[in-house]
């Protein structure tokens, strides 16, 4: 905000409304609630605050840690898999969240995602997945993955592995099982992405480039 030529007044109202919006403000919205003939100067804004609430001095995620891989940015013809990554307006994003175990009112054992960690990679190697895991991940904490090959004992060797799917390995990323205690790879990563579209997703109509996405992951 310093020396910005935005009245003091549109900064706190930008940051009220991007703090109590769910599941999150597009540039578009924000430019719309403040009135502002520019959506540059909105987009500006947005990540100027998201930026702000970004806190440095997170400590890394811990215990039981689940790591799965999600595309953002549409459909692409004659691509699968993830295979998809490989198309231009597709961007591959690896995501590590802490899975919380917790009682229900039956006594049941079920599980929530707790703090998550998001990246855009340039593809599901065990050269783009080792790193993002022990720059996020506490060493000796508890990895559980859907088996894909680039979650390979280099790129997990400082982290004890567990894997747990459903059905065919080679099919595994298109499973996408619901959360239970039954084996299934629970999809939180997934979860994330479809349930805050204004903060990571790219739809159809809305392609975010690489360079604009990798603005919003660090929020989370």
């Amino acid at each position: 905000m310093h020396r910005s030529h935005i009245p003091i007044e549109s900064w706190f109202e930008a940051a009220y409304r991007i703090a109590n919006h769910t599941p999150g403000m597009s540039a578009l919205q924000l430019q719309r609630h403040l009135g502002i003939g520019c959506n540059d100067t909105a987009r500006h804004m947005l990540h100027r605050l998201r930026k702000g609430m970004v806190n440095d001095s997170r400590t890394k995620l811990s215990g039981l840690v689940e790591a799965d891989e999600t595309f953002i940015g549409g459909s692409a013809k004659g691509k699968k898999g993830r295979g998809v990554a490989a198309a231009e307006h597709v961007s591959l994003v690896v995501g590590a969240v802490e899975v919380l175990k917790y009682v229900d009112r039956e006594g049941k054992r079920q599980e929530r995602a707790g703090r998550l960690r998001l990246a855009v990679i340039p593809d599901a190697s065990e050269d783009s997945l080792g790193p993002f895991l022990k720059q996020n991940v506490e060493a000796k904490s508890r990895i559980r993955t859907d088996g894909w090959k680039g979650y390979s004992e280099t790129a997990l060797e400082d982290f004890t592995h567990h894997v747990r799917i459903v059905g065919d390995p080679k099919r595994a990323h298109k499973r996408f099982p619901p959360r239970d205690t039954h084996g299934s790879l629970s999809n939180f990563i997934g979860d994330f992405v479809s349930q805050n579209p204004c903060h990571v997703a790219a739809t159809k109509r809305t392609v975010l480039n690489q360079g604009s996405l990798k603005t919003y992951l660090p929020e989370h």
